[in-house]
């Protein structure tokens, strides 16, 4: 897998067609076997596989058609002289391979592949007339055939394969690999699913390894009687575990500078399949000169100004409306679910009313996202990546009030302590159980459902109920697994979504809560030793390869883990002061006045931290000046050069 002089080719991509029943003097040369044609005359290796009641059509590329592909979209590519330049075929022993050994990332690779096959177009100045089980339709002259194809039926899906050889070195080197416990392969997790889904196992591993101080130190205070001197030691434990977070989140900031840069990855999140910056690489100096008249540039700049001010409202708008029906909508329900909760005796009716809870909560958090969905489609983000961010931030919401305003009625206004402890009980353990088996063995239901309709389907149209009929290919298998989707809406987040959500959630349980239940921390750890292997198991076994997606960082998740150390700072001071004044009389004696001005100074140490530890490491800022450098003396010949007609030496 590691080896750096050859290029594993590996089909990538599958294209599946309705199975076709051909009789004598039918006409054989249908619309699939011209566009098996096509494929192959673009340079594509095709494998034909006949399935229960489809097609297959795997797809694999040379690396010379890729490298000529990678050259016409000018995909830019970090170079051994420190810059990035657009890819040029014939200079290809000038650009950097991947950590393992091959050209191209697989988010490179799918961006050509995705080129090539929609790439296809009619050419001619004439109708094309294809057939498929005695229709005709036409094909348009500069239409893409897939396209048409695909509105026609014939093309049912068009989905990433797995690579047998790099899925089996994964699962056993990193799914099933449980004695490295929190080590992971992260280089070669970025080969196979691309940076996004890489920085996510890496922050869960480097998450989970910090997790161990504030477990050990919450276990001690569960298993050790300090007497009268835990008075001292909640606030001493409070303390620590605020410092560990922002620590923790500054130094996640440089790991993460750290591998953008091993990677060879701009900062800024790349360019998306479906985003179309300006063209700003025209070489003629006059159009330039042209572009920088002021007339022409006073019109650009009040158009820009007039799209950015009416992007921001659009975005106002859309949040107001979420927050307002978290206000009016939610935080009503929610409150009256904590109300009925504390004052109801019989245990019979508590878990009624809480499974009734679960059962309405489910529904209005997925309309939620739903309307969330919809509203960010009428804002005017840059990229997938901000369309991202921006639903994240407003599905966090619901799910924020869902998950923690009962927690915040049992603790600061009912002030129950006990009850606060068995609800984090109960949803630290109960619901993180529940939760990972619905999360792994409902995929594996929606296979086994898909598989066992398949077969049925195949021995119902043969007749014969005596014969065994089974899946053959591993492609096949591969097209019934479900796809790796947020529960929200697939068009516009992937899988990490809900991933990245149960962390969040379980992140402010255990700092929010920490003074209240200090051994939360060791359920967490426990948690997320597994959440790395099945998470891996879900990704490489269960669902089909995922889309690769060019995050460069964790995105809008970072300020939400930084609000909710806020956030917990507010929380555990008022949990502390609940404690202490066991009359509830709200006296600002001098533990209470000690416990305020410690909420002051731990908030001064979560910015002055943030200060304090530089978010990239020197080399990464070095090797990021010197790039710079390189980049400037490079543009300034070519402007020269430009210039003068002559070549500068």
């Amino acid at each position: 897998m590691n080896g750096r002089n050859k290029e594993h080719t590996a089909f990538e991509i599958a294209i599946v067609v309705p199975r076709r029943t051909f009789k004598e003097g039918d006409d054989i040369c249908d619309s699939v076997e011209f566009l098996v044609s096509e494929l192959q005359k673009v340079g594509l290796i095709l494998e034909r596989v006949t399935g229960l009641a489809d097609e297959f059509i795997k797809l694999a590329a040379p690396l010379e058609t890729l490298g000529r592909v990678a050259a016409e979209l000018q995909i830019r590519k970090p170079t051994y002289f420190g810059m990035d330049l657009r890819f040029e075929w014939d200079e290809v022993e000038a650009f950097v391979r991947q950590p393992d050994g091959s050209l191209f990332s697989w988010c490179e690779r799918f961006r050509c592949f995705h080129h090539i096959i929609y790439g296809i177009v009619n050419r001619k100045e004439s109708v094309v007339t294809l057939k498929f089980e005695g229709k005709e339709f036409g094909w348009k002259p500069g239409e893409p055939l897939l396209t048409m194809l695909q509105s026609e039926g014939v093309v049912k899906q068009i989905f990433p394969l797995h690579d047998e050889v790099k899925r089996k070195w994964l699962l056993r080197n990193w799914a099933l690999n449980w004695r490295d416990l929190t080590r992971q392969p992260i280089d070669e997790i970025y080969s196979y699913f691309g940076t996004k889904i890489a920085t996510y196992f890496a922050f869960l591993g480097m998450y989970t390894r910090w997790m161990f101080f504030p477990a050990a130190f919450g276990l001690t205070l569960q298993l050790i009687d300090f007497g009268s001197w835990q008075f001292l030691v909640l606030p001493f434990f409070f303390i620590c575990i605020t410092s560990w977070a922002v620590l923790f989140f500054q130094f996640w900031k440089r790991k993460n500078s750290a591998l953008l840069a091993r990677w060879r990855k701009s900062y800024p999140i790349e360019v998306d399949l479906g985003y179309k910056v300006m063209d700003t690489g025209s070489s003629s100096v006059q159009s330039s000169v042209e572009l920088t008249k002021k007339s022409g540039a006073d019109k650009r700049k009040k158009a820009i100004q007039r799209a950015e001010w009416f992007g921001h409202l659009l975005r106002f708008r859309n949040d107001a409306i979420v927050i307002s029906s978290i206000i009016c909508l939610q935080l009503p329900f929610e409150l009256a679910y904590a109300h009925l909760y504390e004052v109801l005796v019989s245990d019979v009716m508590k878990f009624g009313l809480t499974a009734l809870y679960l059962f309405a909560i489910q529904y209005f958090t997925k309309i939620g996202g739903k309307v969330s969905v919809k509203l960010i489609k009428y804002e005017s983000n840059k990229s997938i990546e901000y369309r991202a961010d921006s639903l994240v931030y407003k599905v966090f919401g619901l799910y924020f009030m869902q998950s923690y305003i009962g927690l915040f009625y049992h603790a600061l206004l009912h002030r129950n302590i006990m009850t606060l402890r068995q609800v984090l009980i109960q949803r630290l353990i109960v619901s993180q159980v529940l939760q990972k088996l619905l999360e792994n063995s409902i995929p594996y239901l929606k296979y086994s459902y898909r598989k066992y309709t398949a077969v049925w389907k195949k021995k119902h149209e043969c007749g014969s109920s005596t014969g065994k009929i089974r899946l053959a290919s591993r492609v096949e298998k591969e097209y019934l697994k479900p796809i790796y989707s947020a529960s929200i809406g697939e068009e516009v987040e992937d899988g990490l979504f809900d991933d990245f959500l149960d962390l969040t959630l379980q992140f402010g349980m255990i700092m929010m809560f920490a003074c209240a239940f200090p051994l939360a921390f060791s359920f967490a750890a426990l948690n997320n030793i597994m959440e790395m292997r099945t998470d891996a198991l879900k990704l490489l076994v269960m669902f089909r390869r995922p889309v690769p997606r060019p995050a460069a960082t964790i995105g809008a998740w970072l300020n939400i883990f930084q609000f909710l150390i806020v956030m917990s700072i507010c929380t555990n001071c008022g949990l502390l002061i609940c404690l202490y004044d066991l009359e509830g009389k709200w006296r600002m004696d001098p533990g209470l006045a000690a416990i305020l001005i410690m909420e002051h100074i731990l908030l001064l140490i979560k910015f002055g931290f943030s200060r304090f530890v530089p978010e990239e490491p020197a080399w990464v800022k070095q090797n990021r000046v010197i790039n710079a450098a390189q980049a400037q003396e490079m543009c300034s010949k070519q402007i020269l050069r430009s210039f003068s007609g002559r070549k500068i030496e």
